[in-house]
Formats: C-alpha cells, sequence, structure tokens
C-alpha cells in the first residue's frame, strides 16, 4: 500500500479488527468489483460494523485527503460503488429494523436486502414503494442512494416520495436523525451554516421562474440524472431539503445509515394480460390511454425483445407469428377485493378498445400464465447476455421520454442503433412513466469499439436530453456513465447549482469523487472493465451480483461473482504471459492470486447451486469449483477409484471410526475431547477433520436394524445377481402401488442420532417405522452397503469414481424396482438431487419431504402438534422446487414453523463441516438468534444437520423424526 493508505490502516486497525481491513491483491479486486462495467481497484476495503465505525473512517481518511466511496450490495450499474482508493463495505451488522404502526412505515438499516424488507412486510400486506429488478439482490443503502424505482414504483412510489425519516453521516463525521428532535437541534447549532444555505438556495430556485419549471418538467418523468433538485422546489425546510437531496445521491453527499418508509399497500388480488398491438405507433397510444387508469404497471417490449425469448420454453406460439413491426404490453392490474379488482379491468380494457391489437385482449389470475408473462419481460436483459459473443458486456441503459412523445422518441432511438451497428439492440421499460431500457452488447478490448460506443452514447444523449428533453438516467443512477452528460441534460444554471450542493456537503470532494459531477468529459470512456474469457462455464457472467445474497461463503471469503472475477483475471494474466507481454508485476500479481484462490475460491464454495437460482444467465459457479477441483486432484483419482470400488468397506471403517470417537467422547468429556481434537487439527495442518459436540454416533447397519425391530424376520429374495431384503410387518397381500424401495443414502447408514439429540434410533430405523406405519412394504435395494450416488466424489471434482458410483446405483435401483415399477424413497435431500440429474429416467426418484407429503402423510393421524419448531430448508430441497411442500409438512406438525431468512445454503457441504468449520460458522453465524425460543429443529439431510445443531443452540434432526413420533396409522 501507498504511504498514506499504511498509516491510515494502521489508525484503523486500532479500533477495526484487521480480517475487516483488507488490502490483499485478490479481495481488493474481488470486493472492489461492482455490476457495471468499470473496473476500479480499491488501495483498502473497510468493513464497518456501526455508524461510530463509519464516523471514525471518515474523519480518517479526510485528516489525509483519501476519497472514500461507500458500497452495499454493488448491483448498481453506472459505475458508481467502485474506487480505485477506500472502499467502505457494510458487514453483515447492518440488517437491522423496526416495524411502525401495523406496517404502514418501516425503519430499515441500509445492509437490508429489499426483497426481505418485503417479506417482513408480507403479514401486513404491504411493501416498500421501490421495486427494481434487483430487489431480491440489492441492499436498502443502495435503493435509497440511488433512488431506485422498478415495474411498478413509477414515481409516486420510490425513494423520494416515501421517504419519512433518515439517519445520515455527513462528510465530516456528524450523525443526523431527522426523526429525533435532540439530533435536530444538535445539528441546528452545529450546521447552522448549512441549513441556512440549503434553505436560501430552496428560496432562489423557486424564485427562478424557469429554473423552478425545469426541476418540475425533469420530475414528472422518471429522472435519476444529477442531485434530486425537487428537493428545492418541493420543501421549504432545510432538514426536509437535506433529507431528500440524499435520496439519489449516490453517496456523495453523505452515508445513509437508516431509511424509515412510509410503505404501500400490497394487493392479494393480481391479474395480468400480454397484448400484442401492430406497431409501436399504436403501442405507445395504447400507453397513453391507459395512462389516467389504475394500472399497477405497463411494460413495453420491441418486436426484437420479443424475438429474443420466443424459443424460449413455456412461450406462446403467438410470438414467433407476429409482424416486424410488432410490440407488446404487459400490463398488470392489483387489488384488495374482487369487486374491486373487476372495476379496474373493465377501465383499462374500456381505455385502449379502439386501438388495434394483433389478437384480442384478455387478462388472467391464473398464476402459472401470470408468471409466463412477467417471466418474458423478466427474461429479456438475460437473452441479450447469454447469446453475447465472449469477451463482450451486456450494457443496459434507461431513459425517460416525455410520455406524449413516447412513440416518435422509441422510433428514432431505435435509428440510432441501426446507424452505429448495434443489431441485436433491443427495448423494453415502464412505458407509463415514458421510461426505457435499451440492451447491447459492447466490447471495450478495441479502440475503434471504444469510439462506437462514444458516438453512440453521444447521439442518445442529444435525442433524449435535447431534442427530447427527456431523461439520461430515468431509475438507474447518474454514477461515472452518465456523469459528463449531466450538465448537457439539465444546463448551465441547473449544473452550478449542482456543484453548489456538492461544495456545501462535501467541501474537499472526498464522497465518491466523479460520481455525477465531473469536469472529465471522457470519464465515460475510462477504467473500462475487461471481461477475457475464461471457462465456457462462467464466460457468460454479467457480474451484476444477484448471486450473493444467497451464498453461504459470502460473509467468509468470496461470493459467485467474485469468484468468477478473479478467475477472470487469472486467466487474463496467464494469456498476458503466454504471449510474452506481462511485467514482472503482473507474474507477482498473478503467483499471489493463483495461491490465495485455492482457498478463496476453491477451498471455501460449498457449491451449493444457489447462485444458478439468482443468476439471470443461469450459472452455476459449483460447477466451475467442481471442474478446478478436478483439475486440482486429478493425482489422487487412482485413490478416489479405490474408494469407490471398496466403499463397503470403507463405510463400514467410517461407521467403526465413529464407534471409537463416541467411546473416546465418553471418556473424556465434551471439553477435553474439543481440546484435544482442536490440538490434533492444528498440529496436522488442518488435515484432521474438525470435531464439534454435535458428532453423530454410529448408525448401526441394515441388517441390524431389521433384526431388532418388532416385526416379522425379513424375508430374503433373490432376483438374478440381486439381493432384495423386503419389510411386511405381518401385512400380506399388500399391493404394487403399497411397496416402496427405500434408499438410506450413506450419510444415513453411517451417522446415527447425535448424543443431545433425544432419539437414539438413527434416520433408517424411523424411516421404516414410518413407511410400515402407513402401510407400505419397504424394498431395499442390493448390495445396499455398497451403494452411493456419486455426490461425495462429485463435489471433490473425482468425476469418473462419481459416474461409476451412479452407474452402480442405476443398476441397483431399476433392478429393485422393477424397471421403475415401484417408487424409490431417500432421506437425504442433496443425494436424491443427485440421482435425479444422473440416473435412469424410468426411475421414480421421491425425496423424503415430498414422499411423505405426497403419499404418507394422508394414511397418517397427526394426533398433537409440537407449538414451536425450527425448519432449515436445504438448498437442494430449494432448487427441486419443494420447499413449499417442506414448509406445508412441517405446519402440519407444528403450530408455529420459523424459517431463519438469511440463512439460505447452510454451508456444510458434504464434508465441508469437517474440513472447513469456518464455512458452516460463518453461514450460521445468525442462526441462534432466529431460532430463539425454539427446542428442536428439523431438515432433510443428516449432514446439514450436524452444522445446524452445532451452531444453532437446538438439536436438529430428520422431518421424519417428527411426522414419526406425532402420528399414528388412520383407521379405515
Amino acid at each position: 500500500m501507498k504511504q498514506a493508505y499504511q498509516e491510515l490502516y494502521n489508525e484503523l486497525s486500532g479500533f477495526i479488527s484487521q480480517e475487516r481491513l483488507i488490502h490483499d491483491e485478490l479481495r481488493t479486486l474481488a470486493y472492489g468489483t461492482d455490476a457495471s462495467f468499470y473496473r476500479l481497484v480499491p488501495q483498502l476495503v473497510v468493513r464497518v460494523d456501526s455508524e461510530q465505525e463509519v464516523i471514525s473512517v471518515l474523519k480518517a481518511t479526510a485528516a489525509r485527503q483519501l476519497p472514500v466511496t461507500f458500497r452495499a450490495a454493488g448491483t448498481s450499474l453506472s459505475g458508481q460503488a467502485v474506487t480505485d482508493s477506500v472502499l467502505v463495505q457494510l458487514s453483515s451488522n447492518w440488517r437491522g429494523y423496526h416495524i411502525h404502526d401495523q406496517g404502514d412505515s418501516v425503519s430499515l438499516q441500509p445492509g437490508v436486502i429489499g426483497g426481505k424488507a418485503n417479506q417482513l412486510l408480507a403479514p401486513y400486506q404491504r411493501k416498500i414503494g421501490p421495486d427494481p429488478a434487483s430487489i431480491n439482490a440489492a441492499m436498502i443503502g443502495g435503493i435509497a442512494a440511488n433512488n431506485a424505482s422498478g415495474m411498478c414504483c413509477g414515481t409516486a412510489q420510490n425513494s423520494y416520495n416515501t421517504v419519512e425519516h433518515m439517519r445520515v453521516i455527513l462528510a465530516d463525521g456528524t450523525l443526523l436523525d431527522t426523526a429525533d428532535e435532540a439530533s435536530r437541534k444538535a445539528f441546528e447549532q452545529s450546521h447552522a451554516g448549512l441549513l441556512a444555505e440549503l434553505k436560501t438556495l430552496g428560496e432562489k430556485t423557486r424564485d427562478n421562474q424557469q429554473l423552478a419549471d425545469l426541476i418540475r418538467h425533469k420530475y414528472r418523468l422518471k429522472n435519476t440524472t444529477g442531485y434530486s433538485l425537487n428537493s428545492l422546489v418541493d420543501y421549504s425546510d432545510p432538514f426536509d431539503i437535506l433529507k431528500h437531496l440524499m435520496i439519489g445521491s449516490e453517496g456523495t453527499l453523505g452515508f445513509i445509515s437508516e431509511v424509515t418508509y412510509r410503505t404501500v399497500i400490497e394487493h392479494p388480488l393480481k391479474a395480468a394480460a400480454m397484448i400484442f398491438f401492430p406497431d409501436m405507433e399504436s403501442t405507445c397510444r395504447a400507453v397513453t390511454a391507459m395512462k389516467p387508469t389504475p394500472v399497477a404497471a405497463v411494460e413495453l417490449i420491441d418486436r426484437a425483445g420479443l424475438r429474443a425469448v420466443e424459443d424460449k420454453p413455456g412461450m406462446p406460439e403467438i410470438l414467433k407469428t407476429l409482424g416486424d413491426n410488432a410490440a407488446a404490453l404487459l400490463v398488470d392490474v392489483r387489488a384488495s377485493e374482487r369487486e374491486e379488482l373487476e372495476q379496474k379491468l373493465a377501465q383499462v380494457t374500456a381505455a385502449i378498445g379502439d386501438i388495434e391489437t394483433v389478437a384480442p385482449i384478455g387478462f388472467t389470475e391464473d398464476s402459472a400464465t401470470y408468471d409466463l408473462y412477467w417471466k418474458i419481460r423478466k427474461g429479456l436483459f438475460p437473452a441479450v447476455g447469454a447469446v453475447r459473443m465472449t469477451g463482450t458486456t451486456v450494457i443496459i441503459e434507461d431513459v425517460a421520454f416525455p410520455i406524449e412523445q413516447l412513440a416518435e422518441g422509441v422510433l428514432e432511438l431505435q435509428q440510432v442503433f441501426r446507424k452505429y451497428g448495434y443489431d441485436e439492440a433491443l427495448l423494453f421499460g415502464h412505458a407509463l412513466e415514458g421510461n426505457l431500457h435499451f440492451v447491447f452488447t459492447q466490447g471495450f478490448d478495441d479502440p475503434e469499439e471504444i469510439t462506437r460506443y462514444q458516438q453512440l452514447m453521444d447521439d442518445v444523449a442529444n435525442l433524449v436530453a435535447v431534442k427530447y428533453k427527456g431523461s439520461l438516467k430515468a431509475e438507474h443512477g447518474t454514477g461515472r456513465n452518465m456523469a459528463p452528460y449531466v450538465e448537457l441534460e439539465w444546463g448551465r444554471d441547473a449544473y452550478d447549482l449542482m456543484w453548489q450542493l456538492k461544495a456545501l456537503f462535501d467541501p474537499d470532494h472526498l464522497l465518491n469523487p466523479d460520481v455525477i459531477l465531473t469536469r472529465n468529459p471522457n470519464l465515460h470512456l475510462e477504467n473500462l472493465k475487461p471481461l477475457p474469457p475464461a471457462d465456457s462455464l462462467i464466460d457468460k457472467c454479467i457480474e451484476c451480483g444477484f448471486c450473493e445474497s444467497s451464498c453461504p461463503s459470502r460473509n467468509l471469503s468470496l461470493t459467485p461473482r467474485q469468484r468468477i472475477v478473479i478467475w477472470r483475471e487469472i486467466n487474463r494474466l496467464e494469456d498476458t504471459a503466454d504471449q510474452g507481454q506481462g511485467s514482472q508485476q503482473e507474474a507477482d500479481r498473478l503467483k499471489a492470486l493463483v495461491s490465495e484462490y485455492d482457498y478463496q475460491g476453491i477451498d471455501t464454495c460449498a457449491a451449493c447451486g444457489l447462485c444458478e437460482m439468482n443468476c439471470p444467465v443461469s450459472i452455476n459457479t459449483g460447477d466451475l469449483t467442481r471442474s478446478l477441483r478436478h483439475e486440482r486432484n486429478k493425482g489422487y483419482s487412482g485413490a478416489a477409484k479405490w474408494v469407490a470400488d471398496h466403499f463397503e468397506t470403507v463405510a463400514n471403517t467410517s461407521r467403526t471410526m465413529l464407534k471409537v470417537t463416541d467411546g473416546m467422547h465418553t471418556l473424556v468429556g465434551s471439553k477435553n475431547m474439543s481440546a484435544i481434537t482442536s490440538m490434533a487439527r492444528k498440529v496436522s495442518g488442518n488435515r484432521v477433520q474438525q470435531w464439534t459436540p454435535s458428532m453423530p454416533k454410529a448408525s448401526p447397519k441394515i441388517d441390524d436394524i431389521l433384526k431388532r425391530m418388532p416385526m416379522s424376520q425379513p424375508e430374503k429374495r433373490l432376483q438374478g445377481d440381486v439381493t432384495e431384503t423386503s419389510l411386511t410387518e405381518g401385512r400380506q397381500g399388500l399391493t404394487d402401488d403399497n411397496r416402496v424401495v427405500y434408499l438410506p443414502s450413506c450419510a444415513t447408514r453411517i451417522m446415527g442420532a447425535a448424543r443431545h439429540q433425544g432419539e437414539d434410533r438413527s434416520t433408517p430405523e424411523v424411516t421404516i417405522s414410518l413407511l410400515n406405519k402407513a402401510g407400505f412394504e419397504v424394498i431395499f435395494p442390493g448390495r445396499l452397503g455398497d451403494q452411493c450416488c456419486g455426490m461425495p466424489f462429485q463435489s471433490k471434482g473425482q468425476f469418473a469414481a462419481a459416474d461409476m458410483k451412479a452407474d452402480q446405483l442405476n443398476k441397483a435401483l431399476l433392478a429393485a424396482t422393477d424397471n421403475g415399477r415401484y417408487p424409490v424413497f431417500c432421506d437425504t435431500s442433496p443425494c436424491l438431487m443427485q440421482m435425479r440429474e444422473k440416473l435412469d429416467s424410468r426411475l421414480r426418484l421421491y425425496e423424503q419431504v415430498e414422499f411423505i407429503y405426497d403419499f404418507v402423510l394422508p394414511r397418517l393421524t397427526i394426533v398433537a402438534k409440537k407449538d414451536r419448531i425450527a425448519l432449515h430448508i436445504t438448498c437442494s430441497t430449494t432448487k427441486m422446487g419443494l420447499a413449499d411442500k417442506f414448509l406445508a409438512l412441517a405446519k402440519a406438525c407444528a403450530d408455529e414453523v420459523i424459517t431463519p431468512p438469511d440463512i439460505t445454503c447452510c454451508g456444510f457441504a458434504g464434508d465441508k463441516g469437517f474440513s472447513q468449520p469456518e464455512l458452516n460458522a460463518s453461514a450460521l453465524k445468525d442462526l441462534p438468534d432466529a431460532v430463539a425460543g425454539c427446542d428442536e429443529g428439523y431438515s432433510n439431510s443428516r449432514t446439514c444437520e450436524i452444522g445446524l445443531s452445532e451452531h444453532s443452540g437446538i438439536p436438529y434432526q430428520s422431518i421424519i423424526y417428527l411426522v414419526d413420533r406425532l402420528s399414528t396409522a388412520k383407521t379405515a
């Protein structure tokens, strides 16, 4: 680090722990990357825990004149969250909230994800007003600082118009709480000059009729270009002006540490129609006609956009038959009552009844069709990203035209794209506000391409801002990308006023310099992000960051986006070195990145695949991790094959080791056992697996379970070379429909109950009991002790061994099920998901939750319900679409079911809880508080339950235990 930053680091380390002061090559690049197409690498990343730390950081940086940039989720598209100086990130401590007046308002800290805020408000049928497409990843700090809006938000419900109170920290470290009278009075004393200047600027602006009219016109549209000058027109109280100036200021005027929003109604009834028009002119006339009607959203999609998704699965056939000039409107109408909805639909339909459409207008309330319509709309951005050339980036910009000139503006915008050869560009957007997004691909590795981009943006700026008096940034924030065009859009007087405001709040220009306002006319063409080819598995990544909120390692090492960023950089540096063009500094940097990536990128990745569910272009970063493990572990392929060939022997050895470990635990006690194993792990360089008090005892063998169960002796039958064990429990004459092939996973066959679990039976014992109680005859596949789905090998990159085990299991299950005649029940969710991906499609494979809910529960009577339980929905359950069913099963057994909102994958990841226990600990850091008041927890993966028990303070076990304990067989 440079000397000034080293001095800053030394000062900050006096009150901020060193793990939150990041300055190494790998993490500064990873943490410094946002969703924009700009690349700046910070000298120092500071993860702050509290307002006091923010204040101290601002004072320390100001003393050295070092610029500071604030970062929330980093989903911003315009370069407002990157820096080559000090980057201040939010730690996981900024997720506080308080709901007021039965949901009428809500106070949110900046680290709360927008979608989580709406989950908290859902019981009150309320939500926050802003609804950006990134709401399930974007944090409140960024939503407010960018004045993000969205599809249904319009201008009436954005942050500017729904903010009630705010806690803000200014550049000099002063904290102001606008809701607190004492704080306001103190601020009046300490910052009388600032308040007086704001009051004066407001008066002068309102007295300047021409400027005031311009401001009112600009905010009649969606507009986030420049500062929120409407605050000077809309308010006279300087505190109100200050509060509203902070909205959309992108961290250039202060740090927002809490926002209180007035919430809006979340209507339970929703209907939508996809209406197709023959041309853009008629489409835009329909928009104008619907403007005064009670619609929730009107989304415009041009023909190029419709063409981009017409071949996607489930898309309506009409998309392929539309003419070249056609366009569509997705119209959404919402209400609280049935009669209200019908009245609104009648109004909307009548408003556009005289406008020609390609097909009859039909609104639907069917959830599948409704979701399909929105899938079309939301699939437009990734549709371009998925087909772009490797090495290019996807650029999405958003402009706003006066709605009465929308058609003309759209047509001319399309002409501009054609002029510069952006034939793939497509248009869509929030038509009621005249707000259009345009998406295109762009390469920045060729000077001619940069020139083409510059010419395009110059023409777009003149068309939108000058000719049509529209907004160059309707909702994505000015950032670095549009900063050079702010004066063009606003004119000299308004632009000078913005600089006055900047100087008033940040006289040294240290807060996010060059964002919103810049003196550099070429800023938008500098520090462009390289996107070199790295691996076909991840080359389509657009670095949006949507994946990050679901990643279990997000607070420990890297997120999926950050893993991709670093792997791209490693490949770029390697290519440079191969071409003989790299410097010694780059060679040293490459060596450092490769060395650090082993732990940061590979070892601490859970490879759970949840990232794929949130990814606009469906990238599973876990696939990259497994591929890299495969390359790294090629030397162990022989050992992996030996384990696969001798799997039953290895399983029996593991069972023996658990018995020995449990005996030692009994002898020395938990405290001494922890000390001994921790020392052994340390001495071995972490090669010895981590022991915890939640470690299970050995599970008895299946044959031993059958011998001691209260039923007839198991009957052995030989079919070909496959031995099956059938449990009848005296129920002769069961039909085929009552037979089920039960595959206990290798985890449940080896790992039994834990000491503190309160239940000595293993998962297979309980499963057999439950299935027989429900009248099912249980069949086991042949050579059960040797069976494995292959996941333990797959996760370590030993693909050949994984495929071999999957093939063996496939043959055994086909034999046991009579080629799919009987269903297969597996007691471990991740294994079942692996089986669905690898095994024969004739097999009817059921995860425990799915089979119990669909087939077992109807045959049982729940005789008692628990008051309150905790539930962990595993990542595999979520990926298979069984989360709702799991919750329904739990609710059948308990009056209150707690599903911690911030826990996604638990991070145990097969054996990562033993080999990298810090991953499991980090992922479950918030679990104890989330399950406070629960005495027991349930899940559907034996290994996950070990980590959940260890880090929650309550025992977790399979949901099978709960159903078995609370149920009796239903009588005829």
